[in-house]
């Protein structure tokens, strides 16, 4: 599989690239996105290994890694990590009720780097991109659509939306790219 060989690096436009100059992530790996414009994705235990230098000099930095806390339901330290990024989530996407937030936007999956998120938590956050980006929320919409992946082999797993991908295409109808 060509796309899987060598990190699945892409470049802007999305094109797969075997030249890590021109590569602005992977397919495979999530990346932290912080902008008001930009769709977040899952919640990385291991925060998508990108780190500081003074972090690094510090030792906060272990290593690159993967996983998650692995926290059981009733975890006090989990229900607060929770509460605090669903508190920020709702902060920052008014009319969003807590019950609407998917579960995924608030939980990490089990390598803590997974680059997808579910349709539904695409879809709760296109308002607010629709907002800080400038774009209308049919083109926001659309392209969730077109970044949208099928099931694996068409019955394995669920459909998911790559975060990367749908960012690269608002920051290049937004002029950013």
């Amino acid at each position: 599989m060509k796309e899987k060989a060598g990190g699945s690096l892409i470049d802007r436009e999305g094109n797969l690239t075997d030249d890590p100059e021109k590569a602005v992530g992977s397919v495979l790996l999530g990346q932290d996105f912080t902008e008001d414009y930009f769709f977040h994705g899952r919640v990385s235990s291991v925060h998508y290994n990108t780190y500081t230098e003074e972090q690094k000099e510090s030792g906060e930095y272990g290593g690159v890694s993967s996983g998650s806390f692995n926290y059981g339901n009733s975890s006090p330290d989990l229900e607060a990590r929770i509460k605090k990024d669903l508190d920020s989530f709702l902060a920052s996407h008014p009319g969003v009720k807590a019950e609407d937030v998917p579960a995924d936007l608030l939980t990490a999956s089990g390598s803590g780097l997974d680059p997808h998120i579910s349709p539904e938590a695409a879809r709760v956050q296109i308002p607010a991109v629709a907002e800080h980006s400038g774009l209308s929320e049919e083109e926001i919409s659309r392209i969730v659509e077109e970044n949208t992946e099928g099931k694996a082999l068409g019955v394995f797993g669920e459909e998911r939306v790559n975060v990367l991908k749908c960012n690269l295409a608002i920051a290049r109808a937004m002029g950013l790219i």
